[in-house]
Order: C-alpha cells, then sequence, then structure tokens
C-alpha cells in the first residue's frame, strides 16, 4: 500500500472511527452542507426501516433489523451509501449515474439525495434479513 494511502486510512479510523459513540456525535464532525444531507439519509433510512436499530459500525452510522442493512458517511465531496452487494446489484441500473463499487454507492455533496431509491434499497434490504431469519427457521 502507498504509503500516502496508509497515512489517510490511519488519520481516517483514527478522527472519524474512535471519536462517535452515537450517530449525533458523527454527524456533528462535519460541515453544515454535509450534516444536512446526513440528516436526511438518516431521516430516510428511519422512514423506510422504523424498527431499525441505530449503531455506529465501522465508524459510521449503520441500522441493524434481523443483520446489517446499511451504513452511511461523510466524505469530501460525496456521501457513501452502503447496502451490501444485494443493495448495489438488484438496484444497479437506477444506481448506474453514480458512482458504485461491489456494496457502495457515493452520491455527489452537490447534488440532491435520490429520497424515494434509497427508501426503496432500505426497504429491500429489511426485506432480504427477514427473508434470511425466516430461511433459517426452516
Amino acid at each position: 500500500m502507498h504509503i500516502l494511502t496508509q497515512l489517510n486510512t490511519y488519520l481516517f479510523a483514527n478522527h472519524y472511527m474512535k471519536k462517535h459513540p452515537d450517530v449525533d456525535g458523527y454527524i456533528s464532525k462535519f460541515t453544515e452542507e454535509q450534516q444536512a444531507l446526513l440528516r436526511l439519509l438518516r431521516t430516510i433510512v428511519t422512514t423506510a426501516a422504523p424498527q431499525a436499530e441505530e449503531v455506529i459500525s465501522y465508524g459510521m452510522p449503520a441500522y441493524k433489523l434481523n443483520g446489517m442493512l446499511v451504513w452511511f458517511a461523510a466524505y469530501t465531496n460525496h456521501i457513501g451509501f452502503y447496502p451490501k452487494e444485494s443493495g448495489i446489484h438488484t438496484f444497479q441500473k437506477e444506481l448506474s449515474i453514480y458512482k458504485t463499487s461491489k456494496g457502495a454507492v457515493q452520491f455527489p455533496i452537490d447534488a440532491p439525495l435520490p429520497v424515494a431509491l434509497i427508501k426503496r434499497i432500505v426497504k429491500f434490504r429489511v426485506k432480504e434479513n427477514l427473508l434470511k431469519v425466516n430461511a433459517k427457521k426452516i
């Protein structure tokens, strides 16, 4: 790994991952613009999955309901949303206008969040986790 990449990883881990006991603390560390997007994303997720438990996982806000559902995080130029690989794969057509990877999508800071799409992804993940739980009972 390149030394600058190692340094950035170390700084990110120490600055963001260790200092946020809860989601409010995490959100408070960012710019007003980022905070507004993070608050909106939090509202979208909690509306789509009202029974989900809010936690900090991997140093970022995350939601659990019959297992982990989604995570999100703020970066300089984007908001990262992590609905696992299945969430990206299932909605790949709708997400094609954004930068994606195996289990993540980047929503640009300077564009509105796709509220309806995020709700659909969260609801999909809720159903997916429930199906896994029910399959284990059989």
